[in-house]
């Protein structure tokens, strides 16, 4: 029984290095593609050769990711303005992906997201929640739901949906947040089960800190982010640039690996909840607990 399973990882693993690279000369969807980590995946998409089609809910920051691509001279690149959150706009995303590229696309990066926090449990009002998984967690679903059958019938290509570290080690007055990207955890690894033995990759991505303006953008109540300086010492402390993380991801990706756990304080965490949980959910709490608030 041994020797028939380490055969097949052999052959599997064969199998990646055949392959030619997902994220070369790709024709690629990537939302919330106007900031941050998702313009750093459409900028080495189109460094890769790619067509990528760049959506996000704000046009004139779409238009100057696509303008950056231009300028490179690498690619070419088609925005769109899309809200993950609206069934009905990920749908005429598709459509439009499929004119463009005149069939499917061969990768697909659900990225678009938003953060919150500051409330704990019962605090929080459904408007949040609502924001909150709307965007983060049926953006994704959407995603997969409407994308995966056309790369299924295509018989080849890749899934990428970004996540978070809050995704596998939920900390305290961020419970939508949580919620949210635990919710692409689980649907990236049963989608990565359902296309098992196809030419298809999942990767989800979980990064801590990550050098973009999510903050900026997010809804945060209760505890003095922006004044404490706590988020600029933790970017500095332990931030990627999301020209790396891009990097790496797709690297990654083109490996056939699921879990993209980018930084070592992610990767600290991530061994620590699952030694010892109890003792992740008391230091997490206290640490909440010591945050400067209102």
């Amino acid at each position: 029984m041994a020797q028939l399973l380490l055969f097949y990882f052999l052959m599997g693993l064969l199998d990646v290095f055949r392959r030619p690279p997902i994220s070369v000369n790709s024709k690629a969807v990537v939302t919330g593609a106007g900031s941050g980590i998702g313009r750093a995946f459409a900028l080495e998409l189109a460094r890769r050769g790619g067509h990528v089609i760049c959506a996000d809910i704000n046009a004139e920051r779409v238009a100057e990711t696509v303008a950056e691509i231009d300028r490179l001279s690498a690619g070419c690149a088609h925005a769109v303005t899309c809200d993950v959150s609206s069934r009905d706009e990920m749908e005429k995303l598709v459509f439009e992906a499929q004119e463009v590229f005149a069939g499917p696309p061969t990768l697909v990066i659900n990225n678009a997201g938003v953060g919150i926090g500051g409330k704990p449990v019962g605090e929080i009002g459904m408007d949040d929640w609502k924001w909150a998984l709307g965007i983060n967690l049926w953006g994704v679903i959407y995603g997969c739901e409407l994308f995966t059958p056309l790369l299924r019938a295509a018989g080849r290509g890749g899934i990428i949906n970004v996540a978070s570290a809050a995704g596998f080690a939920a900390g305290p007055s961020m419970a939508s947040y949580n919620v949210s990207k635990a919710g692409v955890m689980s649907l990236s690894e049963t989608l990565a089960a359902e296309l098992s033995g196809t030419d298809i990759n999942v990767t989800v991505l979980c990064p801590t800190v990550v050098k973009t303006n999510i903050f900026k953008d997010a809804r945060l109540t209760g505890v003095e982010i922006g004044t404490s300086g706590l988020v600029d010492r933790l970017i500095e402390l332990t931030g990627f640039s999301p020209e790396r993380v891009a990097v790496s991801t797709l690297d990654a990706h083109d490996q056939g690996r699921l879990y993209v756990v980018p930084q070592f304080d992610a990767k600290v965490i991530w061994h620590f909840k699952r030694h010892f949980p109890v003792l992740h959910a008391r230091v997490a709490g206290l640490l909440g607990r010591l945050l400067p608030t209102h």
